[in-house]
């Protein structure tokens, strides 16, 4: 009967660690993927982070006298009074061919 009760002890003692070493290396790769997810997101926070930066510049400028020059000029073709506005147009020869 001591035999028996040794060979129960070591058989019950043998499935917890097997049960701990699998649920261990089961974590470790756990973590593993959570890091990389981790730096992934980190990346996209960093690069969103500039984005917003880059926009909230771009919206400080605009609030500026100097901006809304810039804006008005560039979007709605609009002068100051007394400039002169110079355009230039580029025709291709293929549509000098078709005129004639």
């Amino acid at each position: 009967m001591p035999k028996l009760r040794w060979v129960i002890i070591y058989a019950v003692t043998t499935f917890i660690m097997a049960v701990t070493v699998a649920t261990f290396f089961r974590e470790v790769g756990r973590i593993e993927r959570l890091s990389d997810e981790l730096e992934l997101r980190m990346g996209e926070l960093v690069e969103l982070t500039r984005k917003n930066q880059e926009l909230q510049e771009k919206i400080s400028y605009y609030t500026t006298p100097a901006g809304m020059a810039f804006l008005a000029r560039e979007e709605f073709n609009l002068v100051r009074p007394g400039e002169k506005i110079y355009r230039i147009e580029i025709v291709s020869e293929d549509m000098l061919r078709k005129e004639e």
